[in-house]
C-alpha cells in the first residue's frame, strides 16, 4: 500500500496552485512528478515487499538495485517528455535515444556522486555543451531516484544519532528544506534531505553549510504574505536555506511549500546568498 504522504505533497501542491496563481505551472509540474514517484514508489514496495530491512550500520548508497530500476527509466523519461518544462523535457528526449547503457551511467553518477544536484559548486570539467547535459542528467536522475532512496529509508532499522549532522546521516545528502515545530516554551528545527526525505534533528543557531554558529552572524527573513516561510541566512559563507514554521501553518508540507516561495529565493539572490541545495524546480 502506499505511503499517504504522496497524496498530502500532490494535494499541497494543487492547493498551493489555487492560492499562489503566479507559481501554479511550477507546482503543478511538481504534483505530476509526485504522481509519477508514488506509483514508483509502489511498484519499489510491491518488488521488495519480501526484502528485510536494511541494517543501520549500512550506508543507505551502498544500496543499488538496478534490476529493478533500469527497466523503469524508460517509461520514466516518457513521462518527462510530457509533463516537464521544455528545457528539461529536451534533455529526456535527448537522454531517452542514448538508451540503457547511458541511462545506468546517469543513475549511478548520480547515486555514487557527491551531496548536490546540477554542479552549482563545482569546477567545470567538461566543455560547456556536456556540463549541460551533465547537469541535465543529474536532475533527471534525482527525481527518478528520490522514491527509491525514500524506500530505503524508510525500510531500515533506525539509527541513533547523537550529533546534528549537516547533511543526512542515511544517504549523506544536503538537505532541502528546514522544518520548524512547537516544542515545550521553544520551537525545534529538522533538515529534511534532499534525496531520501529522512527528516532528522538540527540546531537552530548553525549553518549546515559551513558549521558557522555565531548568533550575530546567523539570521533569518520573511514575508507578510508567505509568513509560514522563511530565509535563514549565514553571513559567513553567503549560504541561505529555506524553513518551514509549522507552527504558523500547520497544514504546510515542507518539501512542497519550499517550492511557493520563489520571491524568498530572488530575495536571497539579490542579496549575494547562495542557495545550498536547488529544489526540483531548479530554483
Amino acid at each position: 500500500m502506499n505511503d499517504p504522504r504522496w497524496d498530502r505533497r500532490i494535494r499541497r501542491a494543487d492547493e498551493l496552485a489555487s492560492t499562489y496563481p503566479f507559481y501554479a505551472e511550477g507546482l503543478q509540474y511538481y504534483a505530476r512528478v509526485a504522481a509519477f514517484q508514488k506509483s514508483l514508489y509502489g511498484e519499489i514496495q510491491s518488488a521488495l515487499a519480501h526484502s528485510p530491512k536494511s541494517s543501520a550500520d549500512r550506508p543507505l548508497r551502498d544500496e543499488l538495485d538496478l534490476f529493478l530500476l533500469l527497466p523503469k527509466f524508460s517509461g520514466f523519461l516518457s513521462v518527462i517528455q510530457q509533463i516537464a518544462p521544455a528545457p528539461l523535457a529536451q534533455a529526456a528526449a535527448g537522454l531517452a535515444q542514448k538508451g540503457p547503457a547511458r541511462w545506468q551511467r546517469a543513475i549511478e553518477d548520480f547515486w555514487h556522486g557527491d551531496s548536490g544536484v546540477a554542479g552549482a559548486d563545482r569546477e567545470p570539467l567538461e566543455p560547456a555543451d556536456q556540463q549541460t547535459a551533465s547537469h541535465s542528467d543529474q536532475a533527471l536522475a534525482w527525481i527518478f531516484l528520490q522514491p527509491y532512496a525514500e524506500y530505503l529509508a524508510d525500510h531500515r532499522e533506525i539509527a541513533v544519532v547523537d550529533k546534528t549532522p549537516s547533511t543526512c546521516p542515511l544517504c549523506g545528502c544536503k538537505p532541502i528544506v528546514g522544518v520548524l515545530r512547537s516544542e515545550g516554551d521553544g520551537g525545534k528545527k529538522s533538515l529534511i534531505c534532499m534525496l531520501c526525505s529522512h527528516e532528522w534533528p538540527f540546531r537552530r543557531i548553525y549553518c549546515p553549510a559551513c558549521g558557522e554558529e555565531r548568533e550575530p552572524q546567523m539570521a533569518f527573513y520573511s514575508a507578510p504574505e508567505i509568513a509560514h516561510v522563511r530565509v535563514d541566512v549565514c553571513d559567513t559563507c553567503h549560504t541561505y536555506l529555506k524553513s518551514v514554521d509549522l507552527t504558523k501553518t500547520g497544514l504546510a508540507v515542507a518539501v512542497v511549500d519550499e517550492l511557493a516561495t520563489l520571491a524568498l529565493d530572488l530575495w536571497a539572490c539579490e542579496h549575494g546568498y547562495e542557495k545550498l541545495q536547488i529544489n526540483l524546480l531548479g530554483t
